[in-house]
Protein backbone atom coordinates (compact mmCIF):
# COMPACT_ATOMS: atom_id res chain seq x y z
CA UNK A 1 0.00 0.00 0.00
CA UNK A 2 1.17 3.36 -1.19
CA UNK A 3 0.74 6.86 0.37
CA UNK A 4 -1.14 8.07 -3.06
CA UNK A 5 -3.64 5.30 -1.78
CA UNK A 6 -4.83 6.59 1.76
CA UNK A 7 -3.81 10.44 1.11
CA UNK A 8 -6.34 13.30 1.36
CA UNK A 9 -6.24 14.81 -2.16
CA UNK A 10 -7.29 17.46 -3.36
CA UNK A 11 -5.39 19.77 0.09
CA UNK A 12 -7.15 22.39 1.52
CA UNK A 13 -4.51 24.95 1.98
CA UNK A 14 -3.87 28.29 2.73
CA UNK A 15 -1.51 31.62 2.18
CA UNK A 16 0.71 32.96 4.57
CA UNK A 17 -0.99 36.28 4.84
CA UNK A 18 -4.26 34.43 6.36
CA UNK A 19 -4.47 35.45 9.94
CA UNK A 20 -4.35 32.96 12.61
CA UNK A 21 -7.89 33.66 13.49
CA UNK A 22 -9.10 33.00 9.91
CA UNK A 23 -6.88 29.53 9.77
CA UNK A 24 -8.76 28.40 13.13
CA UNK A 25 -11.97 29.18 12.05
CA UNK A 26 -10.80 26.88 8.88
CA UNK A 27 -9.88 24.27 10.94
CA UNK A 28 -12.44 24.56 13.48
CA UNK A 29 -15.02 24.50 9.74
CA UNK A 30 -13.46 21.98 8.35
CA UNK A 31 -12.72 19.37 11.07
CA UNK A 32 -8.78 19.21 10.45
CA UNK A 33 -5.67 19.79 12.46
CA UNK A 34 -3.32 20.43 9.69
CA UNK A 35 -2.64 23.49 7.37
CA UNK A 36 -0.30 23.70 4.27
CA UNK A 37 1.00 26.83 3.59
CA UNK A 38 1.59 27.57 -0.34
CA UNK A 39 2.25 30.83 -1.91
CA UNK A 40 2.38 30.45 -5.99
CA UNK A 41 2.22 26.90 -6.35
CA UNK A 42 5.10 26.60 -3.98
CA UNK A 43 4.85 24.45 -0.27
CA UNK A 44 6.05 27.12 2.28
CA UNK A 45 5.13 25.93 5.41
CA UNK A 46 2.56 23.99 7.25
CA UNK A 47 0.63 25.49 10.47
CA UNK A 48 -1.91 23.64 13.18
CA UNK A 49 -4.44 23.72 15.78
CA UNK A 50 -1.66 23.19 18.47
CA UNK A 51 0.04 26.13 16.32
CA UNK A 52 -2.09 28.33 16.66
CA UNK A 53 -2.92 27.50 20.68
CA UNK A 54 0.76 28.40 21.89
CA UNK A 55 1.45 31.83 19.03
CA UNK A 56 -2.26 33.05 20.92
CA UNK A 57 -1.75 31.58 24.77
CA UNK A 58 -1.02 34.13 27.19
CA UNK A 59 1.93 32.56 27.98
CA UNK A 60 3.68 33.81 24.58
CA UNK A 61 5.67 36.97 25.46
CA UNK A 62 4.45 38.46 22.31
CA UNK A 63 1.13 38.69 23.42
CA UNK A 64 -2.14 37.05 21.72
CA UNK A 65 -3.36 38.69 18.60
CA UNK A 66 -5.16 36.23 16.90
CA UNK A 67 -6.79 39.05 14.45
CA UNK A 68 -3.22 40.72 13.39
CA UNK A 69 -0.84 37.71 13.34
CA UNK A 70 -0.64 36.11 9.73
CA UNK A 71 -0.05 32.68 9.13
CA UNK A 72 3.43 32.84 7.40
CA UNK A 73 4.75 34.73 10.95
CA UNK A 74 3.99 31.01 13.32
CA UNK A 75 3.80 28.85 10.37
CA UNK A 76 6.59 25.61 10.48
CA UNK A 77 8.82 26.30 7.79
CA UNK A 78 11.11 22.77 7.52
CA UNK A 79 8.35 20.75 6.40
CA UNK A 80 8.93 16.98 6.00
CA UNK A 81 7.04 15.63 2.72
CA UNK A 82 6.33 12.46 1.11
CA UNK A 83 5.72 11.37 -2.11
CA UNK A 84 2.92 9.37 -3.46
CA UNK A 85 4.83 6.62 -4.71
CA UNK A 86 6.16 5.97 -0.63
CA UNK A 87 5.08 2.80 1.06
CA UNK A 88 2.27 3.34 4.18
CA UNK A 89 5.11 1.72 6.23
CA UNK A 90 7.87 4.10 5.37
CA UNK A 91 5.43 7.18 5.68
CA UNK A 92 4.26 5.86 9.48
CA UNK A 93 8.48 5.70 10.43
CA UNK A 94 8.89 9.24 9.47
CA UNK A 95 5.94 10.78 11.42
CA UNK A 96 6.79 8.72 14.21
CA UNK A 97 10.54 9.18 14.25
CA UNK A 98 10.16 13.66 13.39
CA UNK A 99 7.00 13.21 15.90
CA UNK A 100 4.65 14.79 13.46
CA UNK A 101 1.06 14.65 12.86
CA UNK A 102 0.98 14.88 8.86
CA UNK A 103 3.30 14.70 5.44
CA UNK A 104 2.44 16.98 3.01
CA UNK A 105 2.66 15.17 -0.32
CA UNK A 106 4.62 16.77 -3.14
CA UNK A 107 5.06 15.38 -6.98
CA UNK A 108 7.17 16.77 -8.99
CA UNK A 109 7.31 19.94 -6.23
CA UNK A 110 3.61 20.31 -6.43
CA UNK A 111 1.02 19.89 -3.68
CA UNK A 112 -0.71 17.12 -4.19
CA UNK A 113 -1.80 15.29 -0.91
CA UNK A 114 -1.55 15.20 2.88
CA UNK A 115 -1.80 11.66 5.11
CA UNK A 116 -2.17 11.98 8.51
CA UNK A 117 -1.91 9.71 11.38
CA UNK A 118 -5.80 8.43 11.26
CA UNK A 119 -4.77 7.76 7.53
CA UNK A 120 -1.91 5.67 8.56
CA UNK A 121 -4.40 4.18 11.29
CA UNK A 122 -7.16 3.11 7.96
CA UNK A 123 -4.24 1.57 6.08
CA UNK A 124 -3.41 -0.21 9.18
CA UNK A 125 -7.06 -1.59 9.01
CA UNK A 126 -7.01 -2.51 5.43
CA UNK A 127 -3.52 -3.68 5.41
CA UNK A 128 -4.66 -6.15 8.57
CA UNK A 129 -7.96 -7.14 6.98
CA UNK A 130 -10.38 -6.11 10.31
CA UNK A 131 -12.80 -4.17 8.19
CA UNK A 132 -13.95 -7.43 6.60
CA UNK A 133 -15.90 -10.29 8.19
CA UNK A 134 -12.79 -12.88 9.00
CA UNK A 135 -11.23 -14.94 11.56
CA UNK A 136 -8.09 -14.17 13.14
CA UNK A 137 -4.81 -16.66 14.06
CA UNK A 138 -2.05 -15.59 15.75
CA UNK A 139 0.87 -18.38 15.22
CA UNK A 140 4.45 -18.08 16.41
CA UNK A 141 7.29 -19.87 13.85
CA UNK A 142 10.58 -20.54 14.14
CA UNK A 143 12.81 -17.57 12.10
CA UNK A 144 13.73 -20.03 9.40
CA UNK A 145 13.27 -21.00 5.65
CA UNK A 146 10.15 -22.49 4.77
CA UNK A 147 8.24 -22.28 8.01
CA UNK A 148 5.45 -19.45 6.64
CA UNK A 149 5.09 -21.12 3.86
CA UNK A 150 4.04 -24.50 6.26
CA UNK A 151 1.81 -21.85 7.75
CA UNK A 152 0.50 -20.73 4.21
CA UNK A 153 0.29 -24.69 2.90
CA UNK A 154 -1.32 -25.94 5.69
CA UNK A 155 -4.42 -23.32 5.51
CA UNK A 156 -4.31 -23.83 2.16
CA UNK A 157 -4.83 -28.01 2.26
CA UNK A 158 -8.01 -27.00 4.21
CA UNK A 159 -9.77 -24.77 1.87
CA UNK A 160 -9.09 -21.60 4.08
CA UNK A 161 -8.23 -18.27 2.02
CA UNK A 162 -6.23 -15.92 3.75
CA UNK A 163 -7.22 -12.63 3.76
CA UNK A 164 -4.14 -11.20 5.42
CA UNK A 165 -1.01 -12.02 6.39
CA UNK A 166 1.16 -9.84 8.38
CA UNK A 167 4.60 -10.89 10.40
CA UNK A 168 7.44 -9.46 12.55
CA UNK A 169 10.00 -10.90 14.39
CA UNK A 170 10.50 -11.78 17.76
CA UNK A 171 13.09 -12.05 20.65
CA UNK A 172 14.56 -15.51 20.54
CA UNK A 173 14.62 -16.49 16.59
CA UNK A 174 10.77 -16.55 16.11
CA UNK A 175 8.89 -14.79 13.90
CA UNK A 176 4.82 -13.81 14.74
CA UNK A 177 2.36 -14.41 12.00
CA UNK A 178 -0.95 -12.54 12.61
CA UNK A 179 -3.62 -14.32 9.90
CA UNK A 180 -6.81 -13.21 8.56
CA UNK A 181 -8.85 -16.01 7.39
CA UNK A 182 -12.68 -16.32 5.59
CA UNK A 183 -13.91 -18.22 8.37
CA UNK A 184 -15.09 -17.40 11.61
CA UNK A 185 -14.23 -20.92 13.19
CA UNK A 186 -11.04 -20.32 14.12
CA UNK A 187 -11.04 -22.25 17.42
CA UNK A 188 -11.28 -26.12 15.50
CA UNK A 189 -8.70 -24.12 12.97
CA UNK A 190 -6.54 -23.74 16.08
CA UNK A 191 -6.84 -27.12 17.22
CA UNK A 192 -6.37 -28.78 14.06
CA UNK A 193 -3.11 -26.24 13.51
CA UNK A 194 -1.92 -27.32 17.23
CA UNK A 195 -2.31 -31.01 16.45
CA UNK A 196 0.17 -30.25 12.98
CA UNK A 197 2.85 -28.83 15.72
CA UNK A 198 2.32 -25.13 15.33
CA UNK A 199 2.20 -23.25 17.86
CA UNK A 200 -1.00 -21.28 18.21
CA UNK A 201 -0.89 -17.87 20.24
CA UNK A 202 -4.44 -16.65 19.26
CA UNK A 203 -7.18 -18.49 19.95
CA UNK A 204 -6.39 -19.61 23.00
CA UNK A 205 -6.85 -23.17 24.32
CA UNK A 206 -10.90 -23.57 25.27
CA UNK A 207 -11.01 -24.75 28.83
CA UNK A 208 -12.74 -28.36 28.77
Amino acid sequence: MLVRDVMKSPVLSVGPEMTLEEAYRLLLEKGIRHLPVVAEGRLLGIITDRDIRLATSHLNPKGPCPGCTQVGEVMTKEVVTAHPLDPVEEAAFVMRHRKIGCLPVLEDGELVGIVTGIDLLDALLKLTGVTEPSGRLEVRLPDRVGELARLTGFLAGRGVNIHSLLSYPEEGEYVRAVVRVNTLETHLLAQDLREAGFEVLWPPKKPW
